[in-house]
This record gives structure tokens, C-alpha cells and sequence, in this order.
């Protein structure tokens, strides 16, 4: 893997995911109270042993930028690195990235400065554990100029992907992003001899998804990168290139996450509290990296605490907390319900940027008062949220957006920064 060259895709808007990405990109959206979503495909990268990763921005890159800055830091004892390449104009190219391949191309006179064997293209926004040697090994082994990573997925979720079919060697015989067509999508049933020799098993009627994980030789991406026209890898590179080169699939089958919506970002954290997780944070041998923070042990006192995460920083008093994860520097005062709630955290503690001081009335302390009633919820960071508040989804309400509150799939959301006076009811 040291001649192996990572790219990581930084990720546009992120539409479906607002308010998380009001004032951020997809990828610098935290999860599991600590971690960003680019953690995970950086530590799967560092624990594969690829360690030269670019990583691409453009759109809320800020927050992004300096978390990478102060996470991942090699010594000089290695020649590892995380690179940032953002957007930006040259003599022969003043627009933005236009797509995953465009952004691909506009960055490959940095991409290709190391000599590299192959180069492995990357999502920043799922959730995964992967090792990348696996599959460069089967690309290398398969004489494949372009290999897919592929997942079986239940068909409510294939209009959402890019589907592909493959024969039971491997190679892809075609390739359509997002059908929504039920006959187009009866086309794609995810092979079992396929995972069968990868020794998996597929069951019930699944098919055949792409997880936007690429490995190319780096000749052919310069080929196949050379027509303009062609702005992403899933819309038009991949599915023109099945026709002109040998393009595989490299089934996978473990647990693979796209935390495209609201509900979907939720539904993978609850999964997480538990009792066994599919998703497991406390498996050896292959860590998630993130800032390193020089906290103190979470503080828990006269309180109930059932089936929750709950991350150092904390301090929680008098408090009833079921089925949530409380971030860094979370806190909970007394009488205080609070279940199935994602708490983000806080960027510092009270005092440390006088932005309010509840001793002059000028808003309630970071974090969550005395007497609140909060339920399937996400509270993101540095919310100041006052006594006796109350904050619940309203039954048949999906969607909504509101002064101090939006609602994405009957599930609340607390904007970055909100802050909600006392005996606020919403």
C-alpha cells in the first residue's frame, strides 16, 4: 500500500442532511459525540496502510479544514500525509468542481505529483470499517483497470444508488445511477455466487449497490478523466467505461452505511446504544481516529443513565438520560428527561468565550437546563437550551421548519448555535 494513493471526496451541500450542514459540509458533521463522518474513511485508509490521502473540499470547508489540521498530523519519520486540496482557479480553469469526476480532474496535477500504482477514490460521508489492501490486492489479481466496491441493499434503498450488474466472475456488464423504474431495478439483484465466493452469503432479494468506492490505475483515470464533459464518476465515467475496459466488482458485505438523510444520521447513531451494535466503536485492532482533547472524565451525579454514550467533557445532575448520546462537553441539569436524543456537544465550556452570562440575563448556560422534556431529538453543537423546556416531534409532522427548530423525517433538530428561552414549548 506505500505506492497507493487515496482520494477522498469532501462532499457538496448536503441537502438532505439540513440543518446539520447549514455551517458545514457533509463530512464535518459530527457522529457518535466525537468523531466527524471523515474520520472514518481517513482511519480506514490509516489503518490499511495507505498513507498518502488527499482529501477534496469546496462548499462550508472551513470546519472541515481545521479539524484535518489538528487531527491528522504524521511525523517526520514517515512520508504519510492528509492532504487538503479546495477548489480553486487556475490560468486554464476558473469554476468550481462540477461533479465527483471533475473534482477528480481538477486536482490531478496534485494527486498524480507521488508515483502511484493505483489510486483509491473515496466517499467522505459513510459509515464503514474497511480494509483497502483487500481490495486493491483483488484489483490487482483481477488484471481490472477499474474496480467497484459493491453492497447488496434492500430495494427500498436502490432508487437512492447507483446499481450495477455483474456476472459471477465479477466483471460489470452495466452500470445506472439511481433507477427509479421497478423493471430497471428487477435487473440488478445482487448476485449470490458472487458474494458465495467471497465467503458471504446474500439473503432474501437484494441488489446490487455501488458504494462509491473506486480503485483505478492511475492511466486509465488520466483516460477516462480526459473528455470534460464528464462530471461525475457515477453518471457517466463508470457506466461509458464498462464498454472499453474491464471494470470489476469487489463485493462487501459487512456493515456499510450511507448517512445521506436526516434519518438515516439518526437511525445509525441509536444504533450504536445498544447492547451489540452491528456497528462496533469498541473493536481492537482498528481504531477511529479524531482530535485528540484534553478533557476531563465525564461528571454523572444522582442520575439515571440507561442504554447511552456518553463522551468526557460531560457533566449530567439530577438527570434522566435513555437512549441518547451526550457529546463532548454535554451538559444536563436537574429533573431533566431526556430519550432518544443525539447531543452533539460543545466547542468549549462556559466562560471560555463570554458569548452569554445568565448572572445579567443575557440567555440561558450551554447545554441543557433544569425541568426539560426533550424526546427524538437532535441538539447540535454549542445549542443553549433554558429551564422548563419542552421539546417533542408533533405526531404526523415530518417536516417542518421553524424560528428556533426544524423538523426532517419526525425527527427534531436544534440548529448549531440555537438558543431556546426558558419555558419555550416546541
Amino acid at each position: 500500500m506505500k505506492n497507493v494513493t487515496a482520494i477522498i471526496l469532501g462532499g457538496g451541500r448536503g441537502t438532505r442532511l439540513f440543518p446539520l450542514t447549514l455551517e458545514r459540509s457533509k463530512p464535518a458533521v459530527g457522529f457518535a459525540g466525537k468523531y466527524r463522518l471523515i474520520d472514518i474513511p481517513i482511519s480506514n485508509c490509516i489503518n490499511s496502510g495507505l498513507k498518502k490521502v488527499f482529501v477534496l473540499t469546496q462548499f462550508l470547508s472551513a470546519s472541515m479544514h481545521r479539524h484535518i489540521m489538528q487531527t491528522y498530523a504524521f511525523d517526520t519519520f514517515t512520508d504519510g500525509f492528509v492532504d487538503i486540496l479546495a477548489a480553486e482557479q487556475t490560468p486554464d480553469r476558473d469554476a468550481w468542481f462540477q461533479g465527483t469526476s471533475d473534482a477528480v480532474r481538477a486536482t490531478l496535477n496534485h494527486t498524480m505529483y507521488y508515483d502511484s500504482d493505483e489510486i483509491v477514490i473515496l466517499g467522505g460521508d459513510h459509515l464503514y470499517r474497511m480494509d483497502y489492501s483487500e481490495m486493491v490486492k483483488h484489483h490487482r489479481e483481477s488484471g481490472a483497470d477499474i474496480t467497484l466496491a459493491v453492497y447488496p441493499v434492500v430495494r427500498d434503498e436502490a432508487s437512492r444508488m447507483g446499481l450495477l450488474r455483474a456476472d459471477n466472475s465479477g466483471k460489470v456488464v452495466e452500470f445506472v445511477e439511481k433507477p427509479t423504474d421497478p423493471d430497471v431495478i428487477n435487473q440488478f439483484a445482487a448476485p449470490k455466487e458472487l458474494f458465495a465466493a467471497h465467503g458471504t452469503e446474500v439473503e432474501g432479494d437484494k441488489y446490487l449497490a455501488s458504494m462509491g468506492i473506486y480503485v483505478f490505475s492511475p492511466n486509465v483515470l488520466r483516460e477516462l478523466l480526459e473528455d470534460e464533459k464528464k462530471t461525475d464518476f457515477g453518471k457517466e465515467v463508470i457506466p461509458d467505461a464498462i464498454a472499453t475496459h474491464k471494470v470489476v466488482a469487489y463485493p462487501f458485505s459487512d456493515y456499510w452505511r450511507d448517512i445521506g438523510t436526516i434519518g438515516a444520521f439518526f437511525d445509525a447513531n441509536m444504533e450504536l446504544v445498544r447492547q451489540n451494535p452491528e456497528f462496533n466503536l469498541y473493536q481492537g485492532g482498528w481504531p477511529f481516529y479524531t482530535r485528540t482533547r484534553s478533557l476531563p472524565p465525564s461528571s454523572i451525579i444522582n442520575s439515571e443513565i440507561n442504554n447511552s454514550l456518553v463522551v468526557e467533557g460531560s457533566s449530567v445532575t439530577g438527570a434522566s438520560i435513555n437512549n441518547c448520546i451526550l457529546g463532548i462537553r454535554s451538559r444536563v441539569d436537574e429533573g431533566s428527561v431526556l430519550k432518544d436524543v443525539i447531543m452533539q456537544g460543545n466547542d468549549f465550556f462556559d466562560g471560555e468565550q463570554n458569548l452569554y452570562d445568565e448572572e445579567q440575563n443575557q440567555g440561558p448556560r450551554l447545554g441543557v437546563g433544569k425541568n426539560c422534556q426533550i424526546e427524538r431529538c437532535i441538539i447540535d453543537k454549542n445549542a443553549r437550551i433554558g429551564d422548563n423546556v419542552v421539546i417533542k416531534p408533533k405526531p404526523g409532522e415530518s417536516d417542518y421548519e421553524g424560528q428556533r427548530q426544524w423538523v426532517r423525517d419526525g425527527i427534531v433538530v436544534i440548529p448549531k448555535g440555537t438558543v431556546i428561552p426558558s419555558g419555550t414549548v416546541l
